[in-house]
C-alpha cells in the first residue's frame, strides 16, 4: 500500500554544527515530512483510481454477462417450447396409430406394433444419422423440405401463443390457467377410466397440454411471494420451463421407464364445457371413442350415477383386472364393444388383455431395473373394512382468496383455511350455509399461507407461509392470539410437520433447508441441509424417528431424527411438490410436478407409478387406518387410492385447481382447498 522508500520511523537530523543548532535542524524536517505525506496521499489516490477503473469493468462485464443469461434463458425457453410441440406431436401420432392398428389384418397387426415399440426406442445416435441421411437429399427435395419447414414454423409460432401463457400470480395461475377441457361431443370433463379397471388401450387425444407450471401456482415455489412479478427471473428459478424439472412435458410422458412418466400408457384427455363441471364425487363417465366401454361408479355424488349403470350387469368382464369380485359395473349399451381385444399394447400378460374395456391403464408396478407392468389388482382391493366406497360433499367454505392449506381438528367440528394473510376458522358441527367463526391475521396483507398445523391437543396452530416468520396461536384463549412467533433467515416456509410427541416442528423452507424448532423453548434447535432448491412438502415416519422432505431440486430425502443426518435419497426427473408417509406400513406416496404418483417401499427399490391426474400432483394425504390415500391436482381432481398399488377408489372434480387437503383423524371427513377461493368438506362413506 505504501512505496518501498518510505521513511524510517525517526527522521535524522541534517548534519550541522553543534551546540545551538539543534532547534534549528529540527525545523528543517518538517517540510520533508509534508512532501513524504503528500507523496503517500498522490500513491493512494492513484491506487483509488485504479481500483474506480477496475470496478467500472468489472459492472461492464458483469451486464454483458447479464445479457448473455437472458439471452440463453430466452434460447432455453424457446427449445423448450419446440420440445413440448414435438412430444404432443408424437403423442397425437401414437394415438393415430392405436386407433389405426385395429383395421389392419390380422397378419400385419403384429408388425406394426412391432414397428411402433421399435419407433419408441429410437437413441440419438439414430437420429444423427436420419437427419445426416436428409442432408443429402437432391437440391429440389431438399429445398422443397426447407419451404414447408418455414411454412409449418409460421403456423407453430401462431399455435405457440395459445400453447404457453405468462402468470402474475398465485390467484391467477390458480382460477386462469385451469386444466379444464372442452369436447363438444362429451358433457363429461373425466375419462372414462373404470375406478376399479386397469385398462390398456390409450385414448384419442382431444386437448391441448399447458407448458410446464410454475410451483407457485401451486402453493409450491421458490418465490417469497405468489404476485412475483413478470420481470424479476432470480425468483422465478422454480418457474423457468425447463431449468429445474427435466420431464419435457407436465404429463412426464416422454421420461424413461423406470422415472416419473411412462410414455407408452399416459392417457390423455379430452374436454368438457365448463358449465358441466359439477362438484362432488364421481366415476368418469363414457369415452368418445368406438372401441371403449363405459363404467359408472354406483351411488356416486349422490347417486348421480348414469342410468346405464345398472343396465347390463349380467355383462360384466370376468377379467376387470383382478376386480371381478366388485361386482358394480355394468357394460354401457350406448358405447360399442371392442371388437380387437387382442391388439392392447404388446407384451402385456394375457389376463390383462381381456375384458379391459379400451381403457387405459393408469397403475403400473416399476421393478429395480425400471421395467413398467400394469398392476393386476387383487380382488379384495376395493373391499372390507376401512375402505371407502365413495363420498359426498357436506360444505362449501366460502374464503375468500386461494385456500394453500387446509387442517381439519381432531374433534372433526373446525376446519382451518389458509389464504392471503389470514387463516379462517369454521365450525362445520351443524348443517346449513358457513360463516368463518374467527380470523386469524398472519403475515403480511399480500402473502400467502402455505401450510397450517394443529397440535395434538388443538389447543394451539402454527402457521407458516410466504414470510420468515412462523406464528404459534393460542386456540384455548378467549379470542384467539399470537403466543410465540418463530423466526428463520429464510424468506419463505413452505410446508409444515408436528412430532408425535408436539414437542417440535419442522419447517421447509424456501432456501432447500428444514428447520427444526424446540416448541417449548420457541428456540431453532437443528437445520437439515441438503436440498439445493426449496423444500416443498414434508412428512414424518409412523414411529418419529424418520423425516421425509421433498424439493424442487427434484429429490425426496430422508433424515434421520436421532443423529441428524441424511439417510437415504431419490432422484427423480420431476419436482416434488407433495408426500406422505404411511401411517402403518412402509410406504411413501409422492405426488410430482409430472402428474404422476410414485408410491416408494422404503427400504426395496420397487415401486409404482400412478397416472390418472392430468397435470400436477399439489397435495397428498393418507388416511390415519393407512388403507387408502388421497391426493389433489392442477387438474381439479381430488383422487383417493387404494395402498399401495393404487386402485382408484372415487375421484372428484372440482371447479378448480385444488391446492390442498387433508384427513380427518378418524377417516371420516376429506378437506380440500382450491383456486377458486373456497374449501370443500366431504364425509367419506364406507
Amino acid at each position: 500500500m505504501f512505496p518501498q522508500n518510505r521513511p524510517p520511523g525517526h527522521l535524522p537530523a541534517p548534519s550541522a554544527p553543534s551546540g545551538p543548532s539543534t532547534p534549528q535542524s529540527l525545523k528543517l524536517t518538517y517540510p520533508e515530512t509534508l512532501d513524504r505525506i503528500k507523496e503517500e496521499f498522490q500513491f493512494l489516490q492513484n491506487q483509488y483510481h485504479s481500483l474506480k477503473l477496475e470496478c467500472e469493468k468489472l459492472a461492464t462485464e458483469k451486464t454483458e454477462i447479464q445479457r448473455h443469461y437472458v439471452m440463453y434463458y430466452e434460447m432455453s425457453y424457446g427449445l423448450n417450447i419446440e420440445m413440448h410441440k414435438q412430444t404432443e406431436i408424437a403423442k397425437r401420432l401414437n394415438v393415430i396409430c392405436a386407433q389405426l392398428i385395429p383395421f389392419l389384418s390380422q397378419e400385419h397387426q403384429q408388425q406394426v406394433v412391432q414397428a411402433v415399440e421399435r419407433a419408441k426406442q429410437v437413441t440419438m445416435s439414430d437420429l444423427n444419422a436420419a437427419i445426416g441421411s436428409s442432408l443429402v437429399l437432391p437440391n429440389g427435395d431438399r429445398a422443397r423440405a426447407i419451404s414447408e419447414y418455414l411454412s409449418s414454423s409460421k403456423k407453430r409460432k401462431v399455435e405457440e401463443k395459445d400453447f404457453v401463457t405468462d402468470y402474475g400470480s398465485d390467484a391467477d395461475k390458480s382460477e386462469d390457467n385451469l386444466v379444464v377441457d372442452e369436447d363438444p361431443s362429451s358433457p363429461h370433463s373425466v375419462h372414462s377410466y373404470s375406478s376399479r379397471e386397469n385398462g390398456m388401450e390409450k385414448l384419442p387425444l382431444g386437448r391441448k397440454e399447458p407448458a410446464p407450471l410454475s410451483p407457485t401456482s401451486m402453493a409450491s415455489s421458490s418465490s417469497a411471494s405468489p404476485s412475483r412479478t413478470k420481470d424479476a427471473p432470480t425468483v422465478e428459478k422454480a418457474g423457468t420451463p425447463s431449468l429445474k424439472s427435466s420431464t419435457p412435458t407436465s404429463q412426464g410422458d416422454a421420461t424413461a421407464p423406470g422415472s416419473s412418466g411412462a410414455p407408452q400408457f399416459r392417457p390423455t384427455a379430452t374436454k368438457a364445457p365448463m358449465d358441466s363441471l359439477a362438484l362432488g364425487l364421481r366415476t368418469p363417465l363414457g369415452v368418445q371413442s368406438p372401441y371403449s366401454f363405459s363404467m359408472a361408479h354406483p351411488a356416486v355424488n349422490g347417486d348421480m350415477a348414469g342410468a346405464g349403470a345398472y343396465a347390463s350387469l349380467h355383462l360384466v368382464t370376468p377379467q376387470l383386472n383382478g376386480t371381478a369380485a366388485a361386482g358394480s359395473y355394468g357394460r354401457s349399451p350406448l358405447v360399442g364393444y371392442d371388437p380387437h381385444p387382442h391388439m392392447r399394447v404388446a407384451g402385456l400378460a394375457a389376463s390383462m388383455q381381456v375384458g379391459t374395456s379400451g381403457k387405459p391403464a393408469y397403475s403400473f408396478h416399476v421393478s429395480a431395473d425400471g421395467q413398467m407392468q400394469p398392476v393386476p389388482f387383487p380382488p379384495d382391493a376395493l373391499l372390507g373394512s376401512g375402505i371407502p366406497r365413495h363420498a359426498r360433499q357436506l360444505h362449501s367454505l366460502a374464503h375468500g382468496e386461494v385456500v394453500c392449506a387446509v387442517t381439519i381438528s381432531n374433534s372433526t367440528r373446525h376446519v382451518y383455511t389458509g389464504g392471503k394473510g389470514c387463516v379462517k376458522v369454521w365450525d362445520v358441527g351443524q348443517p346449513g350455509t358457513k360463516t368463518a367463526v374467527a380470523q386469524l391475521d398472519c403475515l403480511n396483507r399480500d402473502n400467502y399461507i402455505r401450510s397450517c398445523k394443529l397440535l395434538p391437543d388443538g389447543r394451539s396452530l402454527i402457521v407458516g407461509g410466504e414470510a420468515s416468520t412462523l406464528s404459534i396461536w393460542d386456540l384455548a384463549a378467549p379470542t384467539p392470539r399470537i403466543k410465540a412467533e418463530l423466526t428463520s433467515s429464510a424468506p419463505a416456509c413452505y410446508a409444515l410437520a408436528i412430532s408425535p410427541d408436539a414437542k417440535v416442528c419442522f419447517s421447509c423452507c424456501s432456501d432447500g433447508n428444514i428447520v427444526v424448532w424446540d416448541l417449548q423453548n420457541q428456540s431453532l434447535v437443528r437445520q437439515f441441509q441438503g436440498h439445493t432448491d426449496g423444500a416443498s412438502c414434508i412428512d414424518i415416519s409412523n414411529d418419529g424417528t424418520k423425516l421425509w422432505t421433498g424439493g424442487l431440486d427434484n429429490t425426496v430425502r430422508c433424515w434421520d431424527l436421532r443423529e441428524g443426518r441424511q439417510l437415504q435419497q431419490h432422484d427423480f426427473s420431476s419436482q416434488i411438490f407433495s408426500l406422505g408417509h404411511c401411517p402403518t406400513g412402509e410406504w411413501l406416496a409422492v405426488g410430482m410436478e409430472s402428474s404422476n404418483v410414485e408410491i416408494l417401499h422404503v427400504t426395496k427399490p420397487d415401486k409404482y407409478q400412478l397416472h390418472l391426474h392430468e397435470s400436477c400432483v399439489l397435495s397428498l394425504k393418507f388416511a390415519a387406518c393407512g388403507k387408502w390415500f388421497v391426493s389433489t391436482g392442477k387438474d381439479n381432481l381430488l383422487n383417493a387410492w387404494r395402498t399401495p398399488y393404487g386402485a382408484s377408489i372415487f375421484q372428484s372434480k372440482e371447479t378448480s385447481s385444488v391446492l390442498s387437503c387433508d384427513v380427518s383423524t378418524d377417516d371420516q371427513f376429506i378437506v380440500t382447498g382450491s383456486g377458486d377461493k373456497k374449501a370443500t368438506v366431504y364425509e367419506v362413506i364406507y
